[in-house]
């Protein structure tokens, strides 16, 4: 029998384009999956056939219905991959200072984790917080040049991968970042009968993804995606979801 997954992958300024064809390329290494797209969560009610989700977003915002949809679908046994900006939500002050609202409590409390900010991209090391787990098990501690996502936690994980991180931020309103703490990268959050599987990692940006706020932007951003452990964790995500890790 195959199996039917969900790709929710839309949102701003990232390279939708590019991340969804890398994702569609990889679910199609698998041919018992059937994968239907979506570029927002208002089609939800295809949950109700779907053995997993994954999502690659930045500022899609869920309504209260599509929030206990999601909620409801994870709560049964189901699986989601969330990747990258999927707990972000953005709202932009007269300065430019970017505030991240509790506008969808319930996505947040699922996904385990709110999106506060990130220092400018460079290069930071991502350490395997459990060497011993199937998915990141033979996978070493590597160097990456990407966004660091900052989180208010909002539930237990199990961290897989981390950072270390203390300072202060610019553009964001949540700035004070101080208290020493590793950072989660990439980390299990049990929810009901099901899991979440959320990996911060894979930034993408292309010239024209900032706009209104910059027409052409001055290069194209791959993140994580140039390398070939993200390529790894990925895949070995889709194994997870489809219940096989």
């Amino acid at each position: 029998m195959p199996q039917r997954a969900l790709l929710v992958c839309g949102g701003r300024f990232h390279d939708f384009d590019f991340a969804r064809s890398e994702i569609l390329s990889l679910l199609g290494a698998h041919p018992d999956v059937r994968t239907r797209v979506f570029e927002d969560f208002r089609e939800m009610s295809a949950l109700a056939e779907a053995n997993f989700l994954v999502t690659y977003t930045c500022d899609v915002r869920p309504t209260e219905s599509e929030q206990e949809a999601l909620a409801d679908f994870v709560r049964k046994g189901g699986r989601w991959l969330a990747l990258h900006g999927t707990n972000s939500i953005l709202e932009f002050d007269k300065e430019g200072i970017v505030h991240c609202p509790k506008a969808a409590p319930l996505f947040s409390e699922v996904l385990g984790s709110r999106f506060l900010g990130h220092p400018p991209i460079s290069a930071y090391r991502v350490d395997v917080s459990q060497p011993e787990h199937p998915l990141v098990v033979g996978i070493e501690s590597f160097e990456v040049n990407d966004e660091l996502y900052l989180c208010e936690l909002s539930a237990e994980i199990d961290t897989l991968l981390e950072t270390d991180f203390s300072g202060n931020i610019s553009g964001f309103a949540h700035s004070d970042w101080s208290q020493v703490a590793p950072r989660p990268v990439m980390y299990l959050r049990n929810y009901g009968k099901g899991q979440v599987l959320y990996n911060t990692l894979g930034h993408c940006r292309g010239r024209y993804d900032m706009q209104p706020l910059i027409l052409d932007y001055p290069q194209v951003e791959r993140g994580a995606w140039e390398q070939p452990v993200y390529y790894e964790l990925l895949r070995r995500g889709l194994i997870w979801a489809k219940g096989q890790l």
